[in-house]
């Protein structure tokens, strides 16, 4: 089983009118189908069309008693409940945000906005800073396919108690570090109390490699993937989350690249591959999971990298960076499919979803079904990022946008949004209130006039 990128382009539509639906239809006909969609976001928008990037798995292992739904399956939703304020925050892995771009340095903008929600739904790019992940208490942690699959009204979320979790390690030449995967483990166990009753250390590796798509995102490949679905599918009775630790490939030169102060706007050169793993398996298995990097070597963790960039500085003092992803999983809530025929009362599906607040510029799966769902979207302008889109030029109706400075300015928009306030109306100047007069014309033809301008119906 492999996992590659594909770039495409697909002809631009009026209006973008549409065109969650529209970019589902051109994609999938130019798919064979033996490959499957994981991953997709549209990177470029111009006059001649959309620039597409795909995570694609292929060559499936048909005898695997797997989950083969699509990412572009999309419902509905028929109401908005407004008992609670739910919100997402989603800071897509790989495209080089400046905020949450790094490692976990998007966790004081998840406490932040946590602080003003009944709960905030985000993914573990946000959160996960190697030993370190200060998820808020109203926070659900779900990887990011999961978080698309609920906007798009697919699936739902049930809070639990715990996870039992189990963690595959990669096979490593140097039993270094199988062990202090292991001794994380027993500490997460031992200081945190989680559930770990299976370890698998593998005796094949899945072959990851970093790679950099045409826009710059990091991406890469991925072989021997059937390797990890059969450990998954032998131990499918003894876990609820699944922990990843395994090595990705990168060039040599990039360790030491990535921590160098005076190349400050280098991606990550980890999470893209990281994140077109945990997508497939999430997809395939239908469980919550998440990655982490195993380091190559002694020499690599013995790297003098000197002070480095604070966004950086929690993947330089750490040996296996599990902790962030046991921690996170612990209580990562259960999958449900069918979610709006289930009337289980503490299920949190679309129609819980009050906003999405993303970078500016982002136009994937979550922005897309947001649109069409009516979920007000929050753009913020100071999380500079790869994605060259324009969202101002989208669809959203009247009310459904707001493109802000920063997250302080997010903050403000979700308050007025909770309070039901129109955004409009605590700023100034405040606009003239809209009057139509109807008259009939001499055709019979319906006139509306405003101080402005006449529309003819």
């Amino acid at each position: 089983m492999l996992i590659n990128e594909k770039g495409i382009i697909i002809p631009r539509v009026e209006n973008h009118d549409g065109l969650l639906e529209y970019a589902s239809a051109e994609v999938l006909k130019r798919l064979p189908q033996s490959e499957i969609p994981v991953r997709f976001v549209i990177t470029h928008t111009s006059n001649q069309g959309y620039l597409c990037e795909l995570g694609i798995l292929s060559e499936i292992d048909d005898s695997l008693s797997c989950h083969r739904s699509s990412i572009f399956d999309y419902k509905k939703r028929s109401f908005e409940n407004v008992e609670k304020f739910n919100a997402v925050l989603l800071i897509p892995t790989g495209i080089g945000a400046e905020i949450g771009g790094h490692s976990g340095d998007g966790g004081p903008v998840a406490r932040l906005l946590a602080s003003i929600c009944d709960n905030l739904i985000t993914h573990p790019n946000v959160v996960n800073a190697a030993d370190i992940n200060e998820l808020p208490e109203n926070a659900l942690y779900v990887e990011g396919s999961v978080l698309s699959r609920l906007l798009m009204g697919t699936i739902g979320l049930q809070k639990v108690r715990s996870n039992r979790i189990i963690l595959v390690i990669d096979k490593h030449h140097d039993e270094f570090f199988h062990e202090a995967a292991i001794n994380s483990v027993s500490a997460a166990r031992a200081a945190f109390g989680i559930d770990c009753p299976v370890v698998v250390k593998m005796s094949d590796r899945v072959l990851m490699r970093s790679l950099f798509s045409g826009s710059g995102r990091a991406a890469g490949r991925i072989e021997y993937l059937e390797c990890l679905c059969e450990v998954l599918e032998k131990h499918r009775s003894q876990y609820d989350a699944i922990a990843l630790s395994s090595l990705i490939e990168v060039p040599s030169n990039l360790h030491q690249d990535y921590y160098r102060n005076d190349i400050e706007d280098m991606v990550n050169p980890w999470g893209g591959v990281e994140a077109m793993l945990t997508h497939t398996i999430s997809l395939l298995f239908d469980i919550p999971s998440a990655h982490s990097p195993m380091m190559e070597s002694k020499e690599i963790l013995d790297l003098d990298v000197g002070v480095v960039d604070p966004r950086k500085s929690a993947e330089v003092v750490s040996t296996t960076y599990l902790h962030c992803i046991l921690k996170g999983l612990h209580k990562s809530p259960r999958i449900i499919n069918n979610p709006l025929v289930d009337i289980h009362s503490g299920l949190l599906t679309v129609t819980d979803i009050s906003c999405l607040v993303i970078p500016d510029g982002c136009i994937g799966l979550p922005t897309l079904a947001a649109l069409e769902q009516g979920i007000p979207v929050i753009a913020v302008k100071e999380n500079r990022n790869l994605m060259r889109n324009k969202l101002e030029e989208l669809p959203f109706s009247p009310g459904k946008l707001f493109v802000v400075d920063n997250y302080l300015e997010a903050v403000g928009v979700m308050n007025t949004l909770k309070a039901g306030i129109a955004v409009e109306s605590v700023r100034r100047p405040l606009a003239h209130t809209t009057v139509y007069e109807v008259e009939e014309s001499q055709d019979s033809k319906t006139i509306f006039k405003t101080s402005d301008s006449d529309f003819t119906e």
